[in-house]
């Protein structure tokens, strides 16, 4: 049986002049219109595709090899094309575009938002379906993170502590506004580590590397630089956050531990608009 709303292998069965028919099990025939059909892999009866499979306009199963920004069982930051008394259509790449009912919204949304979304298949109508209301599909299963793990975050939206984001399309997190080094917004995909599970079980995130192993690669970072430019970077603990992040990806505080560390340690001076190899 084809999965609605995902990407499925199927072999194909028949060729007509408007496209090709896919077997979709106790489906049926899947036509696979001409406009999607691939000219760069055999498409005799009998080879396989790997297509998405969604209803069309009449709630006809359908499949394409346009690929959505998500399927069934995904987060993705959607925009809003359309509103009407039905619900709102969100823009996720394909030309029918993703209902999200107004009970799903979680505020109120104009044409030209972006939302975060969960893609899900409507038990009742085999649809495929937005809602912005993410708790229910978040945090149902343990935390098993360790501190220091590198993890997928999406960022879902700001709060006075700093910004919630998913972990792994699986759990909620915060960034720490004392983390958030570089500009966050909602929709934006970032690579992120663990920094604590909680005995409560949120998560706290950072969007740098954390523990000794990190500050270790930092300093090593700052001195593989200064070789480079031959003994002088023109940082220092007084350059400004966001010439920090944009050069070593960091915040001003990490960076300010580790010229520090390495002054320390007899390797490097500290001027106030440069740093220098001793």
């Amino acid at each position: 049986m084809a999965a609605i709303g995902r990407y499925n292998s199927l072999q194909i069965v028949k060729h007509t002049g408007f496209g090709l028919y896919l077997d979709g099990g106790p489906d049926g025939e899947i036509l696979l219109p001409n406009r999607y059909v691939p000219k760069d892999v055999p498409t005799e009866i009998d080879d396989w595709l790997n297509v998405f499979v969604y209803l069309d306009s009449d709630d006809r199963v359908i499949a394409t090899t346009e690929r959505p920004k998500a399927q069934v069982g995904e987060f993705a930051s959607l925009k809003v094309k359309q509103i009407n008394r039905v619900g709102l259509f969100l823009d996720w790449g394909l030309p029918k575009d993703l209902l999200m009912p107004h009970s799903e919204e979680k505020r109120q949304l104009r044409e030209g938002d972006y939302c975060v979304v969960h893609v899900y298949l409507d038990k009742h109508t085999r649809r495929i379906t937005a809602t912005a209301r993410l708790d229910r599909y978040l945090d149902k299963t343990p935390a098993r993170y360790s501190a220091g793990e590198a993890v997928d975050l999406l960022v879902v939206e700001a709060t006075e502590l700093g910004h919630k984001a998913i972990i792994n399309g699986r759990h909620w997190g915060l960034i720490h506004k004392n983390e958030a080094f570089k500009f966050l917004r909602s929709g934006m995909h970032e690579r992120g580590y663990i920094r604590e599970v909680r005995p409560d079980g949120k998560i706290s995130l950072s969007l740098q590397p954390v523990g000794t192993e990190a500050s270790d690669a930092l300093q090593a970072l700052i001195l593989q630089k200064l070789e480079e430019q031959d003994g002088t970077l023109p940082f220092s603990d007084k350059s400004p956050a966001d010439e920090i992040a944009r050069h070593f990806g960091v915040s001003k505080g990490n960076f300010k531990k580790a010229i520090g560390g390495l002054y320390k340690q007899g390797r490097i001076l500290i001027h106030p608009d440069r740093i220098e190899r001793c």
